[in-house]
């Protein structure tokens, strides 16, 4: 772990020149007190590190000094498809890996591709979680990460909307979603997909197994999701939309609200629109359609119109009476109250 540590030390300074010890303790992970000591083995090993006194000071390799010793590790390649998601490869406890994987590749740039390198790092970041949105406990995440790597069968505890099922799987990839982790496995000979999250248990059963000849987990993915999408949205809401209504759409409905955005008619006097969206079961319908206020309405088919008009009723009851006014039976803060004489 220490070579590890000194060789990204080294790297640090050859690529990014003067550097203070309290910033290479924050990039290593490490005390400043650890800075100090690895500055001097490196010293003692024969590498020109100077370091310059003052506010402004830090320590830098002498001028002109360069080190090859950048040879990826196995799991240091493995880990650069994570570059741009230094929180998703963190989960996946690889996250001082891809840091040390990502310093070798700089490294061994020349200098022009390396400072454009720099450039990108510096000016864009992907975030992968939605928005207020928490992301997921995924406390079994490594272990399962490294049974895909292995190829090693899982004996698992999984609670599913009906209970908790106990089953062995074959893990064959992870997917992370909108910052959500999914396991694509094997599992009574059908391929399955779990959200990472929901796993109660997990342990090693054996392995390895044997991964389906021509198994393509994007390709699957791709066909997965488009499968869900269908089964989920299998009806069709015809809406009114004012022109704020059309705006809501796509971010209350995301792809679905874009394509029926794309086959709207032409607006009325009011500027307002017809559109067809696919929609879910009548109940989901209901509630997603709410979402939108005054900004939509729905025109069919008539059951939806039925049960959204049904929603607003009783949210209007609810709300007609004056502010602070009880429904029956209840105590009003006013009333009731146990004080002492």
């Amino acid at each position: 772990m220490r070579a590890d540590r000194l060789l990204s030390l080294l790297l640090l300074l050859q690529n990014r020149g003067l550097m203070t010890a309290a910033g290479l303790a924050a990039e290593l992970e490490v005390s400043v007190r650890t800075v100090y000591r690895d500055v001097e083995a490196l010293g003692a090993a024969g590498v020109p590190v100077r370091a310059e006194r003052g506010p402004e000071g830090g320590y830098r390799l002498v001028e002109g000094y360069r080190t090859r010793l950048t040879g990826l590790t196995d799991a240091e390649a493995g880990s650069l498809f994570l570059a741009g998601l230094p929180g998703p490869a963190g989960d996946l406890g690889l996250g001082a890996v891809l840091a040390s994987a990502q310093l070798k590749v700089e490294a061994a740039l020349p200098g022009e591709l390396a400072d454009q390198a720099r450039r990108v790092r510096e000016r864009f970041h992907l975030d992968a979680p939605a928005w207020f949105r928490d992301a997921d406990p995924v406390p079994h995440l490594e272990r399962i990460s490294g049974a895909v790597w292995e190829r090693r069968v899982l004996r698992t505890r999984y609670r599913r909307w009906r209970g908790e099922v106990d089953r062995e799987v074959c893990p064959l990839g992870l997917v992370l979603k909108g910052g959500i982790w999914y396991l694509v496995a094997l599992s009574e000979d059908v391929v399955r997909t779990y959200r990472v999250s929901r796993f109660q248990a997990v342990e090693e059963a054996g392995g390895p197994f044997t991964r389906p000849a021509g198994f393509d987990l994007a390709a699957y993915w791709a066909e997965s999701s488009r499968r869900m999408e269908a089964a989920l949205r299998q009806g069709t809401a015809r809406l009114r939309l004012s022109p704020r209504g059309r705006k809501l759409l796509p971010m209350q409905f995301g792809a679905a609200g874009v394509r029926a955005l794309r086959e709207a008619g032409p607006p009325d006097g009011e500027g307002w629109v017809e559109v067809e969206l696919s929609v879910e079961s009548e109940a989901v319908a209901t509630g997603d359609l709410l979402r939108l206020g005054t900004e939509a309405e729905v025109l069919g088919p008539p059951g939806l119109r039925r049960a959204v008009a049904g929603a607003v009723a009783v949210l209007a009851e609810r709300y007609a009476g004056e502010e602070g006014e009880s429904r029956e039976g209840t105590v009003r803060p006013d009333e009731g109250r146990c004080e002492g004489r």
